[in-house]
């Protein structure tokens, strides 16, 4: 599947005015075109498409109104080259439903100093005009990321990165259909959620079916199509010698389960799921391998039911499609004095886009589900900067909660642990990390990502209007916990009576 279907591009367009004339108007349409050509070459997610230099109120939002229709279009930068007068961008503005992004920069990097004159002084002048756009913006209280400096600054390609990325995850939030399979685990609150709320606020349309719905799909599914995507197991993976031998009828079953839950998920539109190990239905495994491939491929899930990390998992696979991404749940730590380390994992669901290297695909017991052994891929994640982030609904709104980490090795081997799994040293430390973890009343699931950092999440939050709380290395439990309640009074404050 692609990380989201249909968004390809960014709009770029660039404010004046007519009181120049043609001449000045013909070199800023020359400049800006070579500002957006030179973002388009700096390894930005999408295009940059050069819209015409705009001039007037009415142009400004037909643009802006043919950027919300359009469906390649993920978001819009803006750069007022001269001097544009911002009522006329008030229409425009107010109409605009796509992200925005304020581009404060210039066309040249280095200022001739010898050569300057009045006509260089008016041709060039984005010190003036940008800060006339950044006022209409504050005015209307128009949300945007603002990002300042020449576009030859590498750090300045980056955060436009960032925002393009987020951008990518908003779409595919506004497009989103999940399926949950059965209903989230018994008696467990995090799990739980406004599913209304959620489409409301994030575009994505939360649907339940019965488990026996999927198996249908999945005992319906051709013998010949096991038999090749066993071929591809072998190629893929490590096998362990008996799913070759005389385990292989689960290893097809297995097989069985991914094929039939692709089909249900294609064929319904569906690019997220949960499951759920108290509600298995017909099937005769609780789907591991089938899941950790699908998530290889981009799906979003959730384990127990748990719809809101699907969706998060699916957004963030969405904002980074290469992979480096998946679900997880903090499980256990190590608490040696200095050294304190977290160990991730999950019953069978992690992503083998973080593995280290090539996953082993193994069978052994389960002891929850009362089904047969499931297949599952096992690894250990690749070591680096990552981060760790959950979703939670607190009733009036949701939270997202990140964590800065450093994924690293286990100290020694798990040769007894029959399932994929992570270390990790939060930032800034894990005292730190957890204390402010559990006064946010982050949840116990997560998506583990090193494709995607802080920034890409903070653009992501201000434009879905959601409250994201970061944990990084500057933290301190006192100054978190201060923020929370700031928050906890600004939200209320912005929902409005």
């Amino acid at each position: 599947m692609t990380a989201s279907p249909g968004i390809s591009e960014v709009w770029f367009l660039t404010g004046s005015q007519g009181l120049y004339g043609e001449d000045t108007l013909r070199q800023v349409a020359d400049q800006s075109r070579s500002i957006a050509e030179a973002l388009d070459t700096a390894g930005l997610p999408v295009r940059v498409v050069w819209q015409p230099v705009l001039t007037d109120a009415g142009a400004i939002r037909q643009v802006c109104l043919e950027a919300n229709a359009s469906p390649a279009c993920a978001g819009v930068i803006a750069w007022m080259h001269t001097f544009s007068p911002a009522k006329m961008w008030i229409a425009g503005l107010d109409a605009l439903r796509k992200p925005l992004l304020h581009l404060h920069t210039q066309a040249n990097r280095d200022l001739p100093w010898e050569s300057i004159d009045m006509d260089f002084m008016n041709l060039n002048q984005a010190a003036h005009g940008d800060r006339e756009f950044g006022y209409i913006q504050s005015r209307l209280g128009v949300p945007r990321k603002t990002v300042a400096g020449h576009v030859t600054d590498p750090s300045v390609a980056a955060r436009v990165g960032a925002w393009a990325r987020a951008g990518l995850g908003l779409a595919a939030m506004r497009s989103m259909r999940l399926v949950r399979f059965g209903d989230n685990m018994r008696d467990v609150a995090v799990t739980e959620g406004d599913k209304v709320e959620a489409q409301l606020r994030f575009g994505v349309s939360v649907n339940t079916y019965g488990v026996n719905d999927l198996v249908t799909v999945v005992d319906d599914v051709p013998d010949a199509d096991i038999s090749e995507l066993v071929k591809e197991y072998a190629d893929s993976y490590t096998m362990a010698p008996e799913l070759l031998g005389e385990r292989q009828e689960s290893l097809r079953y297995a097989a069985r389960i991914e094929l039939g839950l692709r089909r249900f998920l294609d064929q319904g539109g569906y690019t997220a799921f949960t499951t759920n190990f108290e509600d298995l239905g017909g099937l005769r495994q609780l789907p591991g391998l089938a899941v950790q491939r699908l998530m290889a491929d981009g799906y979003g899930f959730g384990g127990e039911g748990d719809w809101k990390t699907s969706v998060l998992l699916r957004t963030l696979k969405a904002m980074a499609p290469g992979g480096g991404t998946s679900f997880m749940e903090d499980y256990t730590y190590d608490l040696t004095p200095g050294d304190e380390r977290i160990l991730g994992a999950h019953m069978l669901e992690v992503c083998p886009s973080i593995a280290a290297g090539v996953p082993s695909c193994e069978i052994h017991p389960l002891g929850i589900g009362g089904r047969e052994d499931p297949v599952r891929l096992v690894f250990d994640a690749a070591p680096g900067p990552a981060i760790v982030a959950g979703l939670a609904d607190l009733g009036d709104r949701f939270r997202i909660v990140a964590n800065e980490i450093d994924v690293v090795p286990p100290s020694r081997p798990l040769p007894r642990l029959p399932v994929a799994r992570a270390v990790w040293r939060p930032r800034p430390d894990f005292r730190t990390s957890a204390e402010s973890w559990l006064t946010a009343g982050a949840p116990h699931h997560t998506v583990l990502s090193s494709a995607v950092g802080a920034e890409e999440l903070s653009d992501l939050a201000d434009m879905l209007g959601v409250e994201l709380l970061i944990i990084d290395a500057n933290t301190t439990t006192r100054q978190f916990t201060k923020e929370i309640r700031w928050n906890q009074a600004y939200y209320r404050l912005a929902q409005g009576l």
